[in-house]
């Protein structure tokens, strides 16, 4: 007798959900105060409420948390790993308009969220929270796109950017 092959999501929430699962960094894009912009990447963990935020920990020296701090606006893509796609044109894909709130240093928040990255991304977090430049941001979806491949593309809004649209059906 064999086992059953594993159960593959084929829908598309579930998909957005198994992408948000795997990735383990954001990619960033922002602006500065004349709209230059600036493309960088920050491991992340899942904030776990309704509104699908992520959390990230990042420098105050460098660029981007400039402009995250100023901003308060970003996209972020979490995309499939390049080793993983079947198709390098058609990589799987979501793409959040965000907007950016600061986490206050040493609140429970902040502590939990700590705690977060920590399990997910390991030991060097214990370092990084001591440092006094470093940051916990919250980037809260508010619009966003899935693309699961050539033609499978969806629009996200609602909590969390959870309700999807097909994008040209």
């Amino acid at each position: 007798m064999t086992s059953p092959a594993p159960s593959v999501p084929t829908d598309p929430l579930d998909l957005l959900r198994e992408l948000r699962r795997l990735c383990r960094t954001a990619m960033l894009a922002t602006a500065d105060a004349d709209g230059v912009p600036d493309a960088s990447y920050a491991p992340f963990v899942d904030a776990g409420g309704h509104d699908g935020a992520l959390l990230i920990l990042v420098s105050g020296l460098a660029r981007h948390t400039a402009n995250l701090l100023q901003r308060r606006r970003v996209s972020v893509m979490l995309i499939e790993d390049e080793s993983a796609a079947g198709q390098i044109f058609g990589r799987r894909r979501v793409t959040y308009a965000c907007r950016v709130e600061p986490v206050v240093r040493d609140s429970a928040a902040w502590k939990s969220g700590l705690d977060a990255l920590q399990a997910r991304h390991g030991a060097v977090v214990t370092m990084l929270r001591d440092l006094k430049d470093f940051q916990l941001l919250r980037l809260v979806p508010e619009s966003g796109s899935l693309v699961l491949g050539f033609g499978k593309a969806w629009r996200l809004s609602g909590p969390g950017c959870e309700t999807i649209e097909g994008v040209g059906r």
